[in-house]
């Protein structure tokens, strides 16, 4: 089982931008890959999604057309690309991967990360 770890979070401005990446410790090509984010006092909640050739990606409409999820399966890395930051983008973001379909729902991820903090400030 491949294990997972986040890095590139950080403080940044509204409007700003950051990239996310997550290194896995092996090979990801079987897996689908998605990042969750987990704000305070909140449940985590999905981001985005990646099917295991990268064909296909799902978003949340909160960060549709501001995100974009890509992975390099030659690196075993998955990235998160964020754009136009917002204050309620601030939370913990989680990689996680799944063998089979793609899928939105956290339970359907059984590897996680420990994750990245964002917080992005007015």
């Amino acid at each position: 089982q491949v294990q997972l770890v986040e890095s590139g979070g950080g403080l940044v401005q509204a409007g700003g931008s950051l990239r996310l990446s997550c290194a896995a410790s092996g090979r990801t090509s079987a897996y689908v890959m998605g990042w969750f984010r987990q704000a305070p006092g909140k449940e985590r909640e999905f981001v985005a999604t990646i099917t295991q050739g990268g064909a296909n990606t799902y978003y949340a409409s909160s960060v549709k057309g501001r995100f974009a999820i890509s992975r390099d399966n030659a690196k075993n890395t998955v990235y998160l690309q964020m754009n136009s930051l917002k204050p309620e983008d601030t939370a913990v973001y989680h990689c996680a991967a799944k063998p089979g379909l793609v899928s939105t729902t956290r339970a359907n991820y059984n590897v996680w990360g420990q994750g990245t903090q964002v917080t992005v400030h007015h």
